[in-house]
């Protein structure tokens, strides 16, 4: 990568720039990194001052905001273009998603059809792009935002854990894909975040905190630290791991009697 003098990223993107957990990792590097930060999501996001104003209290040497659509994978070459046009982007940090309500999805065609379009192809259509410019630079990494959902997907969520496999699958094999060109790719399986809009979401559906639900600081914590020591792969918490592995190979008759 470009780093600095003690070998921190010198510009950082994320791919959801109102993300609370990309945020987290955005102000999680600026605590060793006097980084340009450049933030891509929806022109008229409700949460756009605030997400600025927490990057230059957080140290950032510059913040810049891109209007960047998800839904608009047509439009998604000049976004990242844009995000290029100034310097190399040591950082892409891919964190946007929806998560909509679980019930609905399977049974709304078009609610189900848009959290698929947002969740995995505008994912893969942002990842081509950044592996493109990376690769071209000779350099970089990837940290993208996948979920425990994923790894084993449950009839409790199973629109939203099934575009999360798709993510963590394509994310995984692009890294492989580019690991020759020098550029690195990270994909994090969180377990529940807490975050405003997750803690929403329990109060709005009378869900409760599942077991290992960490913060969204342990989540940045964890990004940083694994990026910076090359891993492909790591849960939040890193024991959630054992507890998939076991999942993982559960027969299906056994698992759908669990209460998860």
């Amino acid at each position: 990568m470009v780093l600095d003098a003690v070998g921190n990223p010198q510009t950082i993107l994320l791919l959801g720039g109102t993300s609370e957990i990309g945020l987290a990792i955005c102000e999680r590097y600026l605590r060793n990194a006097h980084a340009r930060i450049i933030l891509a999501d929806l022109p008229n996001h409700p949460r756009k001052d605030e997400a600025i104003a927490a990057m230059t209290a957080a140290g950032a040497k510059s913040v810049e905001w891109i209007d960047f659509d998800g839904a608009d994978t047509a439009g998604h070459r000049a976004v990242i273009d844009k995000a290029w046009g100034g310097d190399d982007v040591d950082v892409a940090i891919v964190a946007f998603g929806l998560l909509g309500d679980a019930e609905e999805l399977w049974q709304n065609q078009s609610k189900a059809v848009q959290v698929a379009q947002i969740n995995y192809t505008a994912a893969v259509s942002v990842g081509v792009l950044i592996g493109e410019k990376m690769r071209a630079q000779g350099f970089g990494q990837i940290i993208a935002m996948s979920s425990a959902a994923g790894e084993r997907v449950r009839r409790s969520n199973f629109v939203y854990g099934s575009t999360k496999a798709g993510l963590d699958g394509f994310y995984l094999g692009l890294g492989e894909a580019l690991r020759e060109h020098g550029v690195r790719v990270l994909v994090i399986r969180p377990g529940q975040v807490r975050t405003t809009t997750t803690i929403e979401h329990w109060k709005a559906t009378g869900a409760k905190e599942a077991p290992f639900t960490v913060d969204k600081e342990d989540v940045a914590e964890l990004a940083v630290t694994a990026a910076a020591k090359g891993k492909e792969l790591v849960w939040a918490p890193g024991a959630f791991r054992y507890v998939m592995m076991v999942l993982r190979h559960i027969p299906r008759p056994i698992f759908r009697k669990l209460p998860i």
